[in-house]
């Protein structure tokens, strides 16, 4: 995946928080320099750990905390730094108006300190929202109630419409995702928006070959050698010898794979189907498990009675054998039976 380019700032976050902080009385300032990680180390420390270091209660420090927001707030040194926040504000803006908390962040800055700053800016400017994580969103914020509930609604109806074991190409995704999104600005209706605003989703993602569906999904998330195999025959197209499947998963997805293990992850899972000698194939496509006599029991069941050279073409179209291997399995009378019309069916 690419990486997200930073948005050029005019101001630092660290200064500006500086500046801000300097109203507070002590210990008031302190707190939200643990809070929200403002100091030397960037760790964020939570209202119990706040509240072991000063001995007070973690609804205490809450107190505190709130206090010297509304304080900030109505200080006259918050009114010189309104420049910031427009700036901040448009920012967001710029990125489609809601945008996931971590998005957001990286946009700003590849610094975590500078991270910290600038999220302390948000929680401090009267202008952002922040709606906090759920089973569906991840934290995010916005600028505009009306853009983030169409994105929310458009972000249910797309993932109600879809199966889990979807794999959908990303400009297709959009292209879906943008048809829910209707009351929103033209303005904010292209790709990278719009990936942005999928990314808000805990419901959705895509996997590392850039394919998205449901975030559940092992097509999606792949936890082990076989879905990993899956992705790569799935990519590939048509039938592949595990060797190839094993470098495939090491080069594409950056993960070791032996190729005997892979090998039994195939065996092992009714998602593949060998096809010929160490050739796999995904069930998917339509071929037939089993070896080259049920292959032939199968398309007998199917179609009834075939010539030898019926028989043959089909069977080549599931499995990679020779022809003789073909007509040494149809000679076997436990199994097959010709017709004196010269065609084949099953034995009964």
């Amino acid at each position: 995946m690419k990486k997200q380019e930073t948005a050029p700032l005019s101001f630092q976050p660290k200064q500006v928080t500086k500046r801000l902080l300097s109203v507070l009385p002590d210990r008031a300032r302190d707190i939200l320099i643990c809070r929200y990680g403002l100091g030397k180390d960037p760790s964020r420390m939570t209202l119990e750990a706040i509240g072991t270091t000063y001995e007070i209660t973690r609804e205490r420090v809450r107190q505190i905390e709130n206090y010297a927001i509304q304080t900030i707030r109505k200080s006259k040194q918050y009114e010189k730094e309104r420049k910031t926040f427009t700036e901040l504000k448009n920012v967001l803006k710029s990125a489609g108006g809601i945008l996931a908390e971590h998005d957001l962040m990286n946009l700003v800055s590849r610094s975590a300190s500078v991270q910290n700053h600038a999220h302390f800016l948000l929680v401090v400017g009267e202008e952002f929202t922040r709606f906090k994580e759920d089973d569906q969103f991840h934290h995010r914020w916005h600028v505009d109630s009306e853009i983030a509930d169409d994105i929310h609604h458009a972000l249910e109806k797309l993932y109600k419409n879809l199966n889990d074991d979807d794999i959908i190409p990303e400009s297709e995704m959009i292209g879906t995702f943008l048809e829910h999104v209707r009351s929103t600005s033209e303005k904010y209706k292209n790709q990278e928006i719009a990936k942005r605003w999928l990314g808000i989703s805990k419901q959705l993602d895509r996997n590392p070959l850039g394919e998205w569906g449901r975030a559940h999904s092992p097509n999606i998330n792949a936890k082990g050698m076989r879905d990993y195999a899956y992705l790569v025959l799935r990519k590939h197209g048509s039938p592949i010898h595990f060797e190839e499947v094993a470098k495939a998963i090491e080069t594409l997805f950056n993960k070791k794979a032996h190729v005997a293990t892979t090998h039994n992850e195939l065996i092992k899972d009714p998602r593949f189907v060998l096809v010929g000698r160490g050739l796999y194939a995904l069930k998917d496509w339509g071929y037939v498990s089993g070896v080259v006599k049920d292959v032939i029991r199968k398309i007998l069941q199917q179609n009834g009675p075939l010539s030898k050279e019926e028989i043959i073409d089909k069977v080549m179209k599931e499995r990679y054998v020779k022809e003789n291997t073909i007509l040494v399995n149809l000679q076997n009378p436990r199994y097959f039976k010709k017709r004196t019309d010269g065609r084949y069916e099953n034995a009964r």
